[in-house]
């Protein structure tokens, strides 16, 4: 709800059901921000003057305003938007060079308007409301001076305590101007010492937590990649020194946007911190025409007293319901098989079908036909901007491949990466102008492609066209869009000098037109998302894709750290996992087969192995765990995801520090009507004679009794070495023929947890598990629980 108190000096305040956000116009017609938080009451003027800050002399060394109004400076007020040139020094919002070469910018408030429901954005995606009744706020600023419009816009979506942010500006002089900044959101607060929380990494290794203690100067989460990066994700939180997984203020920020973004945050000399995020200013310049109109990407942010899985639970339910749309918002996804891992560039339909049909045998419901089907695409030099199936590997193109897929019972899904283009491609040898680099200047170039200049027109309707033929070319339910390398010259040919600052930003809504019209033609197909793995993961992907694959790392203990860090800002019902096969391909580590479904299965569940040359027992075990998963589908896919202990974001190596953070790994997700739950249970190393374990579950009903069991598991008795000559009546050598012949036909049984207990016992006290192995025997009353073991509880 959005309360607006009229008078000289209007208020506003935006009401969720449990926050509260308040500004002022100030008696300068400046914005002043009052209060986010917890929710309040303000119902008149009166109310709301507790929050203003109280001014008589401005602190020395100081700029004032005007003298008319001589008692504050700007640099220590907390303000709603704010530009360089007037007293305030710190982050700004907006930065323009005018006509006459000025850097001053003084936007002062015009009105306001209320209305209901939410518009399209002209140029890019944003949150929606299929309901209509989101509220909506937009504050109109006036630089008088350069006749210059900045939109304020404010959308309240009241259940999920989210309020989300943009802004517009509008040229109205007779001038251009270069605009270097306009970011889509600041907020100040009027003390310091937050924590501020980025996740960072690189290839493999995305969504590292880190936190930042602010108490003074500035910190700055951004990307240059010209995605929104692996090495800085878009969603950052800032919350109060102490603060935990279920209690302590938390805010939480999002960006709906692809492309170059920037987080930062900044203590003031005074004691102030303020978060802006917004566009990348670093080597943007958009030239504004007289009458022409800029829109910043739209910002998140939601807060909660109840610590990081409070805001979490916020995040995790807008995304699910104002941000990914289409066929697939609610629809159940399939358990997918994909050929990547299992046969990388060597495919052929041969090898296509044989893997297919094993899938098929272990449960598998949707095929996908990974990289490597067209041109002569043999290896990643080649043959990228060439759509077109390689009648060697496919005689009958992708209209045959999927229909012998789609006799088998499988969905057939297909690989493409529309954005790229090899050199050695009949595409680049027709229009090397097609790509983004100076020409006539050497290029740095990422896995030996080139990135298509999505800038232009005709190379969106190109990728356009050319997309549509093969979505078009076979019975296609599924598409992985891919795009693996990162940007080095933004410059794209035939642009104005002028204009090049524009180019990173262009290409970012020139995919957003691409994505948006092919969606909209197939909107049966599942698209995931992908870019090497996380380097596109955000809410403007999310837009058009329902599911973004995580990671092109499938180490499950690696995975179990990667999906935490995401788990922060996103559902798991968006994120792909796959079990992949031992020693990892990323990692060489062997992880248990059962921890490597276990993790991924709290994600949207696939496999990347080759089937075909699994042994028997393998296959079976996939096949159970296909069925289990398919058993808790809605669950997982559906539920409210909640983090327990985890030793994601920590530094140490997860040693012998018995149970601590640093060495295990919950999870738990609910039902949204809190009648089952699914835990998670998993450690990094085994520590020697530590037979305790305890599972705490959350999100339960405390008044509910729920039965609390496991999935009975068998062991293979080589798993414990030589130690079988300990209940042997003959010696029995480790490996050899006899161990083998034993381990076919003796399976020691797992231990049995089964118990019941109310919510409150089961999230307050937690269950006391077996005892985990500890060197001094063995029998089915023990946790079978090595090095990357883990477990899965039921609650029903």
């Amino acid at each position: 709800m959005i309360h607006m108190i009229k008078g000289q000096n209007p208020y506003f305040v935006l009401h969720t059901l449990h926050t509260t956000y308040a500004f002022r116009a100030m008696e300068t017609g400046h914005l002043e921000h009052l209060y986010y938080g917890r929710k309040i009451t303000l119902p008149r003027q009166e109310a709301g003057e507790a929050l203003v800050e109280k001014h008589v002399f401005p602190p020395g060394n100081t700029n004032v305003y005007e003298k008319e109004h001589n008692t504050f400076s700007l640099e220590d007020v907390c303000l709603e938007m704010s530009s360089y040139g007037k007293g305030d020094i710190r982050e700004p919002m907006v930065e323009i060079v005018h006509g006459d070469g000025s850097r001053t910018s003084d936007f002062l408030f015009e009105q306001a308007e209320l209305s209901q429901g939410k518009e399209e954005y002209e140029t890019l995606p944003g949150s929606y409301d299929e309901t209509g009744q989101v509220e909506h706020l937009c504050v109109t600023l006036i630089d008088r001076q350069y006749d210059l419009e900045l939109e304020l816009h404010y959308y309240v979506y009241e259940d999920c305590d989210v309020i989300a942010r943009s802004a517009k500006l509008c040229n109205r002089s007779s001038q251009k101007v270069q605009l270097l900044r306009c970011l889509s959101m600041q907020l100040d607060f009027d003390t310091p010492e937050y924590v501020f929380t980025t996740f960072g990494g690189a290839w493999a290794r995305e969504m590292k937590r880190a936190d930042t203690r602010m108490l003074a100067g500035k910190h700055v989460n951004a990307s240059y990649t010209g995605t929104s990066s692996n090495r800085a994700n878009p969603f950052v939180m800032l919350s109060r020194e102490g603060a935990g997984e279920d209690f302590g203020d938390c805010y939480g920020f999002h960006l709906i946007y692809s492309g170059n973004h920037y987080e930062a945050v900044e203590v003031s000399g005074y004691g102030k911190t303020r978060i802006s995020a917004g566009i990348n200013p670093s080597s943007f310049c958009f030239l504004l025409e007289p009458g022409a109109c800029f829109e910043a990407p739209e910002a998140v942010m939601t807060y909660s007293w109840e610590g990081f899985n409070g805001m979490s639970q916020h995040m995790h339910q807008f995304i699910r319901e104002h941000i990914v749309r289409g066929t697939w918002k609610h629809k159940t996804r399939p358990v997918l098989l994909n050929s990547w891992e299992a046969a990388y560039f060597d495919i052929n339909e041969r090898k296509l079908l044989h893997l297919a049909k094993a899938g098929k045998e272990a449960g598998i419901e949707l095929f996908v036909m990974d990289d490597g089907w067209f041109g002569n695409r043999e290896d990643d030099t080649q043959s990228l901007g060439d759509w077109e199936a390689n009648p060697k590997k496919l005689p009958g193109g992708i209209s045959g491949i999927s229909r012998k897929i789609k006799e088998l019972g499988l969905d057939f899904g297909i690989w493409v990466e529309p954005e790229m283009v090899n050199v050695k491609s009949r595409l680049y040898e027709k229009h090397p102008d097609w790509t983004l680099q100076i020409p006539g200047k050497p290029h740095a170039e990422g896995r030996n492609q080139r990135i298509l200049d999505l800038t232009k027109p005709e190379v969106q309707d190109y990728i356009i066209e050319t997309m549509t033929k093969v979505f078009s070319a076979g019975e296609i339910s599924y598409v992985k869009w891919d795009m693996n390398r990162t940007f080095t010259d933004y410059f794209s040919k035939g642009r104005e000098p002028a204009r090049q600052g524009e180019t990173a930003h262009r290409y970012v809504m020139g995919l957003y037109r691409c994505l948006k019209i092919l969606t909209e033609r197939f909107p049966h197909i599942l698209f995931e998302g992908c870019a090497s793995g996380g380097n596109r993961f955000d809410l403007g992907m999310l837009c058009y894709f329902p599911q973004i694959w995580a990671s092109d790392n499938t180490d499950a203990l690696c995975r179990a750290e990667i999906q935490t860090g995401y788990s922060y800002g996103y559902p798991m019902s968006v994120l792909g996992a796959h079990v992949s096969s031992c020693p990892n391909h990323q990692t060489l580590r062997h992880t248990p087969l059962e921890t490597r479904f276990q993790t991924a299965c709290f994600g949207i569940l696939g496999y990347e192995c080759n089937f075909c040359d699994m042994k028997k027992e393998e296959l079976e075990g996939v096949k159970t765990q296909i069925a289990l998963y398919q058993e808790w589908r809605e669950v997982l896919q559906k539920g409210n995801f909640y983090r327990g202990r985890t030793f994601a974001g920590t530094s140490g190596g997860g040693s012998c520090l018995m149970q601590t953070p640093e060495n295990i790994t919950e999870w738990t997700c609910v039902s949204k009507d809190q009648e089952k739950a699914v835990g998670f249970f998993m450690q990094k190393l085994a520590v020697p004679n530590m037979q305790y374990g305890s599972f705490k579950a959350k999100g339960l009903k405390p008044d509910k009794e729920y039965h609390f069991y496991n999935r009975a598991l068998k062991y293979n008795v080589k798993e414990f070495g030589d130690l079988v000559n300990t209940v042997s009546p003959v010696h029995i050598r480790q490996d050899s023929m006899a161990h083998s012949l034993i381990a076919r036909f003796v399976k020691l049984e797992g231990e049995r947890e089964d118990c019941y207990g109310y919510g409150d016992t089961l999230m307050y006290g937690g269950v006391k598990l077996k005892q985990a192995f500890g060197g001094t025997g063995y029998n089915e009353e023990v946790r079978h629980f090595p090095d990357f073991a883990s477990r899965i509880y039921f609650m029903e």
